[in-house]
């Protein structure tokens, strides 16, 4: 959680709605100077203010009508402040709530160097992230029309289609399955959403790859390099995370993935778990799918997630998957390196515990082989490129056994589960 405390004069504080909005100005003793409801236009908001231009910050709580705010702030070189919903709802709760209180509340958070920042996504960018974002939204409602017709077949104790309905050459006769008129019509109806979906999302998908502008080409094409990833995940890991210097730490860039858990705990004893919604939700899906799609074609992958759910069992071997691969992406950043899937993935003979020997005392977890042993080779499906898979966002994938999106992953102790490579351990 990150605090504004930059001092200023006056401190100004909007509790903001599509239509109107209550401004509340503070002085630097706390005094309230400005406390009014009206209308949520530009001209409204900077003639409130034009007599405390001078040294005053802004500060709007992060709800969907906050773009309009942070970009005239840009333009009249105002300083603005996006406080994070979630936890200013924490802080700032109260027995009465209403607009007034609320933009009071703003302000003295503000004023006091205690209101949660969240971060303002940069204007030019917008545009694309959002497109993305309807995207996933049109996979979804795609998903549902599926889901429907197979369960509809359920019901209707029709043996399995045998094909992927998600294809449109394998649906084309598929409402001659079901005998009763009405529910044919429902299943035809489906079909018709279905065939359009498939229209417009290829429509959204060709202008994407080629009309969407790529602020940092090399980091997109980093991105593609990770197996599991293709050219949609990889724009939307672009847009989700901006710029990969504003997280410190990897475990900032984890937390804010949603894949890790937040404990709770109190004079020594553990209250569980909280904090599953804060945190991007579209990058806890796109590592979540890129984790499903790693495994597609790659041997080396396969062995490392069977191994973990042995262990873990396969929810949360998947989990640990892409929590590891969130981990390579941010190094992969940050240090300007493309994919090295040897080091992402080690080979058997390499992850023997240190200190391990053999019966004649010689160590077998050092470089130098041991007398009359064979020096360790790497394994050829680590040392193989993983194969790019065709689609990506699920449209043509399997279909998925399991949601990693359902499954949260602690921090775990183990070097083997949570780094991303052992010659990049943070400090």
């Amino acid at each position: 959680m990150r605090f504004y405390t930059t001092p200023h004069r006056y401190y100004c504080g909007i509790d903001l709605h599509a239509r109107r909005m209550y401004i509340c100005v503070l002085d630097g003793q706390g005094k309230i100077l400005v406390h009014r409801n009206g209308p949520a236009t530009p001209e409204h908001l900077l003639a409130t203010i034009a007599g405390y231009r001078e040294d005053i910050v802004i500060a709007v709580e992060c709800i969907f009508t906050w773009y309009w705010v942070a970009d005239l702030c840009a333009q009249e070189g105002i300083p603005f402040v996006l406080g994070h919903a979630l936890y200013m709802k924490a802080i700032h709760g109260g027995k009465a709530k209403n607009d007034k209180i609320d933009a009071h509340k703003i302000a003295v958070l503000l004023r006091g160097g205690m209101l949660p920042m969240a971060y303002v996504y940069p204007r030019a960018m917008r545009a694309t992230r959002d497109l993305l974002r309807r995207r996933c939204h049109f996979m979804r409602k795609r998903a549902e029309l599926i889901t429907h017709i197979q369960n509809t077949a359920s019901q209707c104790l029709l043996p399995p289609f045998g094909k992927k309905i998600a294809y449109h050459g394998n649906r084309t006769d598929l409402a001659e399955h079901f005998t009763d008129p009405e529910v044919r019509k429902s299943i035809e109806t489906n079909l018709a959403l279905l065939d359009h979906y498939d229209r417009l999302l290829t429509d959204l998908e060709l202008h994407l790859t080629r009309s969407a502008k790529v602020h940092d080409a090399n980091a997109f094409y980093r991105l593609r390099s990770v197996p599991g990833i293709g050219q949609i995940l990889a724009l939307v890991l672009l847009y989700e995370i901006h710029d990969i210097h504003r997280f410190p730490r990897v475990q900032d860039f984890a937390s804010y993935c949603r894949l890790v858990k937040c404990a709770k705990e109190s004079d020594g004893k553990h209250y569980g778990y909280s904090g599953a919604k804060i945190g991007n939700a579209h990058l806890k899906w796109a590592f979540s799918e890129a984790a499903v799609l790693c495994l597609r074609r790659n041997p080396a992958a396969q062995q490392y997630v069977a191994r973990l759910a042995q262990k873990h069992g396969k929810a949360k071997a998947l989990t640990i998957l892409a929590h590891k691969l969130a981990r390579a992406v941010y190094f992969m950043l940050s240090r300007g390196h493309a994919f090295d899937a040897i080091k992402f993935f080690p080979p058997a003979a390499a992850r023997g515990r240190a200190g391990q020997t053999t019966e004649g005392g010689h160590d077998t977890t050092s470089g130098a082989a041991s007398p009359g042993r064979r020096a360790p080779r790497l394994d050829d499906a680590a040392r193989a490129g993983a194969t790019r898979p065709d689609r990506e966002g699920g449209r043509d994938l399997t279909t998925l056994e399991i949601d990693p999106s359902t499954e949260e992953i602690s921090l775990a102790t183990d070097d083997e589960e949570v780094s991303m490579l052992s010659t990049t351990r943070e400090p």
